[in-house]
């Protein structure tokens, strides 16, 4: 880090201060480039510090010069940037975003999408609609948002199409594109989706962000605990930790601790004091996280340890049917061979599967059992599994 990256972002108000004025007024790409490289190094509160020095320095005679800095993205200074031009914007500024979208780099398309959010132009329509979908996240975000506030349904309404895909990569892109675009009436949709999708716990991971999960405990009681069920099996894995403060889960257990009274809201707490369990006895997950976090989740596996195990796990052979949604997770905990067994009568194949399994785990896979699965199992990959068992 140089000696102006240092002074710009530590504490020394003269400093700080004639640095900003020199990044806007001589518009140093090159420092904005260094500084931009340097996210990851810095802490939040730094970077939200620095965002704030360089709009400080931005005035009606400089504002221009941000122009050049679009070259190099962060979503740190994305607000900061785009908030500064669109203050002072004219024709000619929105004229170079226009320019941008169309033909700009990834990183100059995603500014400029952020600006078409606030300056609602007829001409960036098509851009937005091209690049809504894109493997970027950031532009793909930005794009759905900026339709959004055009108001453009046409582009909501096929984005609720491409959720009935069988493609589950292009289901997760609708619900994304839903998410950005922020109209929560899509959730209906949404929830389907998730209930429908080999990546539901992806999906899961999308929905707070558009509706919290205390609005959905609230107005849809079972969906709301089946998306925190899928994304307490994706902690670790499908998301990184951090996300524990996004969905606010210490508050989320908290409540769902002090109020349930049902097998499903059991077999949550459940999973979620196992899920913390391994999440705190492996190295693996916490050590890249922040001291925040790891205080956050060994918070949050303390409250979890408040709950008695065994009142909970008396619940368990009552989500021990096909038709529950919470039925792979209660087999995870389930001791009852006889209730178990029940399940090998099942038409859903990979619950017939994962049935045998917990069979086998409980030693009671025995050849009846066997005979009983593979009598109602036409998948060929999951006869060998079972098979093999």
């Amino acid at each position: 880090m140089n000696e102006q990256l240092k002074k710009l972002t530590g504490k020394n108000k003269n400093d700080y201060e004639a640095v900003a004025n020199h990044l806007v007024n001589d518009c140093d790409t090159e420092l904005f480039k260094e500084l931009v490289e340097n996210d990851s190094f810095l802490f939040d509160f730094v970077k939200q510090n620095t965002a704030q020095r360089i709009e400080n320095a931005v005035n009606e005679t400089n504002y221009k010069n941000l122009l050049e800095f679009l070259k190099y993205y962060s979503p740190s200074y994305e607000d900061m940037i785009i908030s500064s031009l669109v203050k002072y914007a004219d024709e000619d500024v929105t004229d170079i975003m226009l320019e941008k979208i169309e033909s700009g780099t990834v990183d100059e398309k995603i500014y400029a999408s952020k600006y078409f959010t606030y300056i609602q132009d007829p001409l960036s329509f098509e851009y937005l609609k091209k690049y809504a979908y894109s493997d970027n996240e950031y532009l793909a975000h930005n794009c759905a948002a900026a339709l959004s506030a055009c108001n453009d349904r046409e582009s909501y309404d096929n984005a609720i199409e491409k959720l009935k895909s069988s493609d589950d990569f292009e289901q997760l892109s609708a619900v994304k594109f839903l998410v950005a675009y922020g109209d929560k009436n899509a959730i209906g949709y949404i929830l389907n989706a998730m209930k429908n999708s080999a990546m539901d716990e992806n999906i899961a991971g999308e929905i707070p962000y558009l509706v919290s999960i205390f609005e959905l405990l609230d107005s849809r009681y079972e969906d709301g605990l089946l998306v925190l069920n899928n994304i307490i099996n994706g902690l670790g894995e499908i998301f990184p930790l951090s996300v524990v403060f996004d969905y606010e889960l210490f508050d989320v257990f908290e409540r769902l601790i002090h109020n349930f009274n049902d097998s499903k809201g059991a077999i949550v707490i459940l999973n979620a004091k196992e899920k913390f369990d391994t999440l705190t006895e492996n190295d693996e997950y916490l050590f890249d996280e922040d001291k925040d976090t790891k205080n956050e989740v060994q918070d949050i596996k303390k409250l979890l340890k408040s709950v008695n195990k065994k009142d909970l796990e008396k619940y368990v052979n009552n989500e021990l049917n096909e038709d529950s949604p919470f039925v792979f997770t209660a087999l995870d905990f389930a001791d009852d061979v006889l209730a178990v067994k029940e399940l090998l009568k099942s038409g859903n194949q990979t619950l017939i599967l994962k049935t045998a399994e917990v069979l086998k785990k409980l030693g009671a896979l025995d050849e009846t059992a066997k005979t009983v699965a593979l009598l109602k199992v036409t998948d060929i990959n999951i006869k060998s599994i079972i098979r093999a068992l």
